[in-house]
């Protein structure tokens, strides 16, 4: 897997750059402050990397905290 350079902010995975944009797990800008919350599309502080599975997850939430899949074996 060759990485993008910069992990997922959200899972904390390395983000594979040669994947499809299609697929979940391609690289996505995410914004800190989501622009339908006001967040601005010009800040380069604003952005993070993150694979589009997570991005999707996270919707517009403006919190860090992002709810993970928990696994079912114990």
């Amino acid at each position: 897997m060759r990485a993008c350079g910069d992990p997922c902010w959200i899972c904390g995975h390395d983000i594979d750059a040669t994947l499809d944009a299609r697929h979940p797990l391609s690289w996505t800008l995410d914004h800190a402050v989501p622009i339908s919350r006001g967040g601005s599309l010009l800040d380069p502080a604003n952005a993070r990397s993150a694979h589009r599975a997570c991005n999707s997850r996270r919707g517009n939430r403006s919190t860090t905290a992002v709810p993970q899949r928990t696994s079912r074996r114990w």
